[in-house]
């Protein structure tokens, strides 16, 4: 069995000392791989250069590409992998999500501002874009958006997240999705013209994440 240690960063507590900590129980033999989770550039050098990382886990998908701008070449020029999570953008690149739906009370999404009613309509052009290529290559919009990431770089491993059976099962089926050079200029220039409205996070999140 692997185990992995997946570090969110703490700004009182200097990076250093976490990978630090963490190379110990390497060394000791109690956790064989160390990870962090949405950090910054800076820390992932800070980090990688006490102990290297195997994996970073953050959110990153066709509606939220900001880790192509610095995140991405430094784990290729490190050789660290990524694990991308809310490959699915929370739900809404399936295309099971438009301006009237109703979340329940209790769902997250109530106080994201990218979820405001308004936003979701705003955005539903790139929902639509996968569902577009999902008809033709008889796939579905979720399968479309994993292939998409897969497709991005061999050391991506996106996690998407479900409670039913049938949506794992569909999500595993997007390997078998193969999309061409073509298809995926298509999908790039596509997506260059749509602008995503709406904050991924509150302020408070903002705040605390990608340091």
């Amino acid at each position: 069995m692997i185990f992995c240690i997946n570090t969110e960063t703490d700004p009182n507590v200097p990076i250093e000392d976490v990978a630090g900590t963490v190379k110990d129980l390497i060394q000791q033999g109690k956790v064989k791989h160390f990870g962090m989770s949405e950090a910054g550039v800076e820390s992932i050098r800070r980090a990688h250069a006490v102990q290297p990382l195997t994996a970073l886990q953050s959110e990153y998908s066709l509606w939220w590409r900001e880790p192509e701008n610095e995140i991405l070449p430094t784990l290729e020029e490190l050789g660290i992998g990524f694990v991308p999570f809310s490959p699915l953008g929370k739900g809404f690149l399936t295309g099971a999500i438009n301006e009237n739906t109703q979340f329940d009370q209790t769902d997250f999404r109530n106080i994201l501002p990218r979820f405001t009613e308004e936003n979701r309509k705003a955005n539903l052009s790139m929902a639509e874009l996968l569902q577009q290529i999902a008809a033709e290559k008889n796939a579905t919009p979720a399968q479309i958006a994993l292939a998409w990431l897969l497709a991005q770089k061999p050391w991506i491993a996106p996690i998407p997240g479900t409670t039913k059976i049938h949506r794992l099962e569909e999500n595993i089926g997007a390997v078998n999705i193969e999309l061409t050079i073509e298809d995926l200029q298509r999908i790039e220039e596509s997506a260059s013209k749509i602008t995503i409205t709406g904050e991924r996070y509150p302020k408070l999140f903002q705040d605390r994440v990608g340091k």
